[in-house]
């Protein structure tokens, strides 16, 4: 079936929408979807062994997010990082969009200027700044990337982060795995679920929304992945993966061979998964509730089956699930 960007819309009510994690972290709520039975089950991360398979490996996203919105003038004036260039040149959404047109110099603050250079089809522009974006200048205005829908509040930042976090490049936090902490991800490995990493920079190419009716002539922006020759190892050996978040399955699902191996690669990926793909590495998944007709329901829609992940969703908004970054969790096995 050739499906259409409304079909994985659905009415989620604002109140489901989280502002602030589950504390402790791994007191989110947790909902199981198992494909082969199609049953759904209700209970807490914490429990999350429970329903694991015993002979899985669990493949995480270590990379850490970056503090890419830069607010000026109490917030009238944003620019959000998605590249940079060099140390003065750098590809950012703006606000708004009529003071940065080509050839225009913004005035961010006293000291620092943003020379608009080009704007894309899609708005992205690229800008020179007078100051290297690491200069003291504008330390006091980078804050943590939030999405749209949670108010800005540096007092989460650390909450924004894995624990695993460690290579510094993502636009965005791979959500899926906020829910785990260091005593969880212990007891899973005393159980015998060993864990690997993989890095996916998060960017456009996982939250820029989708504008075209039809899938197929959606663009995808392409991110940047890193695979070692240690866990390439591991994942091409593992008898089952359950992969942590969709910005892991989309490293898995560019790298892995038809046969289901791994060479150690660095690089870029655009993969769009959708509806009718067949996954090559992917057995189980463990997702958040993700945005209405966005990539990554999509993506979960492709594994889950899309019947199952409406029928999903509507029990999820049913028993008042918490949605999107900081909300609760689901396990597709």
């Amino acid at each position: 079936m050739n499906y259409t960007l409304s079909d994985f819309d659905y009415h989620l009510p604002e109140e489901l929408i989280a502002q602030s994690p589950a504390n402790p972290r791994d007191h989110a709520r947790l909902l199981v979807y198992d494909r082969a039975t199609k049953t759904i089950t209700d209970d807490y991360f914490y429990n999350i062994g429970k329903y694991l398979d015993t002979s899985t490996r669990l493949v995480v996203n270590n990379s850490k997010v970056e503090k890419c919105r830069l607010m000026f003038d109490g917030g009238k004036k944003e620019l959000f990082v998605t590249s940079v260039r060099n140390d003065t040149t750098i590809e950012a959404l703006v606000r708004p969009g009529k003071k940065f047109k080509v050839g225009k110099v913004v005035q961010l603050t006293e000291e620092v200027t943003a020379t608009v250079t080009h704007v894309a089809e899609d708005g992205l522009r690229t800008l020179q700044l007078s100051h290297n974006l690491d200069s003291a200048e504008l330390q006091d205005y980078k804050f943590t990337p939030f999405p749209p829908y949670i108010e800005q509040d540096e007092s989460l930042a650390s909450e924004y982060q894995t624990v695993y976090a460690k290579d510094l490049g993502s636009k965005a936090a791979p959500t899926a795995g906020l829910h785990f902490t260091d005593e969880l991800l212990e007891k899973l490995e005393s159980q015998g679920i060993h864990r690997s990493e993989v890095t996916l920079h998060v960017g456009l190419g996982t939250f820029a929304p989708v504008k075209t009716e039809e899938l197929d002539e959606h663009v995808m922006h392409s991110e940047w992945y890193q695979l070692t020759p240690e866990t390439a190892q591991e994942l091409t050996v593992a008898k089952h993966i359950t992969a942590v978040g969709t910005t892991s399955v989309r490293v898995l699902e560019s790298l892995a061979s038809d046969q289901g191996s791994f060479e150690p690669q660095n690089g870029d990926t655009d993969i769009f998964i959708t509806p009718g793909y067949t996954f090559k590495a992917v057995d189980a998944l463990v997702t958040n509730f993700h945005l209405p007709k966005s990539t990554l329901l999509m993506l979960v829609s492709a594994l889950m089956g899309f019947e199952g992940m409406h029928r999903v969703y509507k029990h999820a908004i049913s028993e008042k699930y918490r949605f999107y970054s900081f909300g609760d969790a689901m396990l597709i096995k």
